[in-house]
């Protein structure tokens, strides 16, 4: 009997990258803040700017956070039906005789 491969690991994300994206988002937001704060227009078009650019952004994070989760359900799905597949080969191998 065949003992199953163990699926791989997923890698991780080094500590520049992850504070390199922090960083950027960070900048990011203040840069458009400050562009927000110094346009020569009212308040309340400058409010409207500040909604809609946080809405923006929130919804950019729940879309990336929706297709990471739809990516991982793929995957364990696809290692699932991997582990079944090589349990039933194991355990059908044409190879090995039977008594009846």
């Amino acid at each position: 009997m065949t003992t199953p491969t163990l699926p791989e690991s997923q890698p991780t994300h080094s500590a520049a990258w992850v504070t390199q994206t922090y960083i950027s988002f960070a900048v990011s937001l203040s840069a458009f803040g400050l562009g927000i704060a110094y346009l020569p227009v009212d308040a309340w078009m400058r409010g409207f700017l500040a909604v809609a650019g946080l809405y923006s952004v929130t919804s950019a994070i729940s879309m990336a956070k929706t297709l990471r989760d739809q990516h991982e359900a793929r995957t364990i799905v696809a290692r699932a039906d991997e582990a079944k597949l090589e349990k039933l080969l194991v355990e059908r191998d044409p190879y090995k005789v039977s008594s009846f």
